[in-house]
């Protein structure tokens, strides 16, 4: 079936693939530079843990079976594959425990993507590559991924697909079309094999291991695309813009397609990226800080509180403030109820509140009766981009009643963490499982990305098997 309705904006995704295929180290803000590098650490130490973890593993195992060529470093487990089975397993342990970054508006997390996807494809190309190739191939990637999600909106996710497997395909096309210095035509064909390989469901958030291979299975799509394009296969060539059977109008419900190619070039959405010092889902994050500054502020303990009352957006009302049932890391990492009641118990929800020895903690299911959530008049009234707003309201045995309005969650782009923040977030990610001297040269090598003359030394200092926990 054809369509006789005009495309949603002319010539969308060429003009990305050329955006894209032109774009040169020098291009790049210095403010963009450095936040992709605060991206690549992130990411890495998202990849490092990972490794670390079941579901990784497990993929990784699927990736082992395969016997493909050994080029691509498996980051944290001491072996190499192919570059796309390498980005599966590696996208996959980047988004495998709810650390990876975030852009609020497209709601994708492009840095456990991006990271390996480039990388890898780096390490496959043989020779040297350097610092500055990786870094703008990231930054192609963002660009474009990240204009994507825009322009589906959050009736994308309304709709009940995941964005970390649908617009995060584009990401990864991107950046891997930049890496393999494709032109602006095979670009172009790269999109739009990725719109045709987009998928991920919403309803894994509630126990599912697949959530995360949502993350490394975009990764791998968006290396194959590049890769067959650079052969001469074709994708889809107005794959975002077509009427029908395109990806905004397949995918969403609303689109607001000028979001595209708004500022394309001038306005860099790398810059809109924040980084998670929680390990769950970002729309809970703001109910999270707001609960632990009231019980610091007031010198409460769980025990003080007899109820909290939590006023969200609708977005997050539907996303996260469903019944909480012990089935899984996912699902408690995607619970506003679990999340808030470990930052009662323990005062944070970081990687050891997300133990399997946790999810059913009696003092936790406890808690979790005082909790209440709603959907908030005025959140709601405030749009789109206050959608991780939230409003806690605690009252405590003896009747106190505090409230704090929390608009920004830390970590955001209006609220950041310090350079030294997310360096310190890598450091107490990593600690579990590899040796500070280690981690120390990471850091430093990421620091110094631009000067690397070859990414095969950060690879190699990637590649060093992680310990499994105890």
């Amino acid at each position: 079936m054809s369509s006789t309705k005009p495309p949603l904006l002319p010539d969308a995704t060429r003009d990305l693939a050329r955006f894209g295929a032109a774009l040169r180290y020098e291009d790049i803000p210095a403010e963009a530079i450095a936040r992709m590098k605060l991206s690549l650490l992130d990411s890495l130490g998202c990849c490092l843990f990972g490794a670390t973890l079941p579901w990784t593993r497990k993929v990784a195992e699927l990736a082992d079976a395969e016997q493909a060529k050994p080029v691509a470093t498996l980051i944290g487990l001491a072996r190499k594959t192919s570059p796309a089975l390498a980005a599966l397993v590696n996208g996959t342990s980047g988004h495998a425990f709810e650390l990876d970054d975030i852009h609020k508006e497209s709601i994708v997390h492009a840095g456990s993507i991006a990271t390996p996807v480039a990388l890898n494809l780096a390490e496959a190309k043989g020779g040297k590559v350097s610092g500055k190739d990786l870094l703008t191939a990231m930054v192609a990637g963002y660009e474009i991924g990240h204009r994507v999600g825009n322009a589906a909106t959050m009736s994308l996710f309304f709709r009940g697909f995941h964005p970390q497997g649908t617009s995060g395909a584009f990401v990864a096309a991107a950046t891997a079309a930049r890496m393999l210095n494709l032109d602006a035509t095979q670009f172009q064909h790269a999109l739009g094999m990725a719109g045709s390989q987009a998928g991920g469901l919403m309803a894994a958030q509630e126990g599912a291991m697949v959530k995360r291979f949502h993350s490394g299975r975009a990764a791998q799509s968006g290396v194959y695309a590049a890769q067959l394009a650079s052969r001469g296969f074709t994708g889809i060539l107005d794959a975002l813009e077509a009427p029908y059977g395109g990806y905004l109008s397949t995918y969403s419900d609303k689109p607001n397609p000028s979001r595209l190619t708004d500022g394309l070039g001038k306005t860099w959405e790398t810059l809109n990226v924040g980084y998670k010092p929680h390990a769950s889902v970002t729309s809970i994050h703001s109910a999270l800080d707001a609960l632990s500054e009231l019980m610091q502020e007031h010198k409460l303990k769980a025990a003080d509180l007899a109820k909290v009352e939590t006023g969200l957006s609708p977005m997050t009302h539907v996303h996260c403030a469903w019944e909480y049932k012990a089935q899984g890391v996912t699902a408690a990492q995607m619970n506003l109820y679990y999340g808030m009641a470990v930052i009662a118990l323990d005062g944070a929800a970081f990687t050891g509140q997300f133990r399997e020895a946790r999810l059913a903690d009696p003092q936790i299911l406890d808690f979790i009766t005082r909790i209440t959530a709603h959907v908030d008049p005025e959140i709601e009234k405030m749009g789109a981009p206050f959608r991780h707003a939230s409003r806690v309201k605690i009252t405590t045995r003896d009747g106190r009643i505090h409230e704090k309005l929390a608009l920004h969650r830390r970590g955001s782009p209006e609220n950041p963490l310090a350079p030294e923040e997310v360096i310190h977030k890598f450091r107490n990610v990593v600690a579990p499982c590899m040796d500070k001297a280690e981690a120390e040269r990471i850091i430093a090598a990421v620091n110094r990305c631009e000067q690397l003359a070859d990414i095969g030394e950060l690879a190699t200092l990637v590649s060093t098997a992680v310990k499994l926990p105890q």
